[in-house]
């Protein structure tokens, strides 16, 4: 069985989707859609712009989203999923391309979703880090500690065995950090984000992006969806909506999505959309699996 699997924030490079926007005049097509639709030219940022200019949650959001979505529908004819999955913001591109949102809902939402997330980050200055080599529980104990210290830690990211990004305040990351390290970690780095992702603090953020997903339709998707809340497999839609809603401030669990995916019967993994971040977490997740670039 073939799982497609869709990036999220992170995976984005200077000169992204410029090769599909020149070969292709249906990716051209929806490219310039997308420029009317968002009321600026993202794809002069995509094309053009440095790592600085990309690394705006409000340009970086939607611009992962399009190279996902335009490669998923340039290359309809051979995109035959049986599951779909993706890391955080790339849920939504798996959504569209499982044609359970329209291109332009899933962008409008992606657009929502992003200027609401850049909202609270700057009512709420917060950050994450990346912990590597120190087991879950650890993990997670550190956070509790920390935040009963009166500051907002958690853990927002299980994206591997020994790889998991916490979220939270400034001063809250920096003091877990330490303790992080002093408890065995490998290493604890301090990442350079817009905000505190898949936490608490990104409140503000849900409650803008819930009227939205409910005022936007819906269809069943040609195929399960495995959601990172529950790390399932979902084609119920008030299901899907209440999953993307909860997701802004829950942890990304990949880790166990991935080993689901696999337990129901993914074989091949194929990643659709910038980078290989996603192939790299598959690999470390079960080292049988194949992961491919779509």
């Amino acid at each position: 069985m073939k799982a497609y699997i869709f990036p999220g924030q992170g995976s984005q490079f200077p000169g992204m989707g410029k090769e599909l926007y020149d070969s292709s005049p249906r990716a051209k097509e929806l490219f310039e859609k997308s420029n009317s639709l968002l009321g600026f030219r993202i794809t002069d940022v995509m094309f053009n712009g440095t790592e600085e200019d990309l690394k705006q949650t409000r340009v970086t959001q939607p611009a992962i989203f399009l190279h996902s979505v335009v490669l998923a529908t340039v290359r309809a004819s051979e995109f035959h999923p049986d599951m779909t999955a993706g890391h955080s913001l790339g849920e939504f591109s798996a959504l569209v391309a499982s044609k359970s949102l329209t291109f332009e809902d899933g962008l409008m939402l992606v657009k929502k979703r992003a200027d609401a997330m850049q909202h609270a980050c700057e009512i709420n200055p917060s950050t994450m880090a990346a912990i590597l080599m120190l087991d879950d529980e650890v993990v997670e104990r550190i956070c509790a500690e920390v935040s009963a210290q009166g500051e907002i830690v958690v853990a927002a990211n299980y994206n591997c065995p020994g790889q998991i990004v916490i979220s939270g305040t400034i001063n809250g990351i920096n003091i877990a950090c330490e303790k992080m390290k002093a408890a065995g970690a490998k290493r604890a780095v301090v990442l350079n984000v817009g905000g505190a992702f898949h936490s608490p603090l990104m409140e503000p953020a849900r409650a803008e992006l819930e009227k939205a997903i409910q005022s936007t339709a819906f269809q069943k998707p040609v195929c399960p969806i495995y959601q990172n809340v529950t790390a399932k497999g979902v084609t119920d839609i008030e299901e899907i909506k209440k999953n993307l809603i909860a997701q802004l401030t829950a942890p990304v669990r990949w880790t166990q999505t991935i080993q689901n995916m696999i337990a129901n019967g993914a074989k091949t993994f194929i990643e659709v959309g910038p980078g290989k971040v996603l192939q790299g977490l598959v690999k470390k997740i079960n080292k049988d699996a194949e992961a491919i670039n779509f």
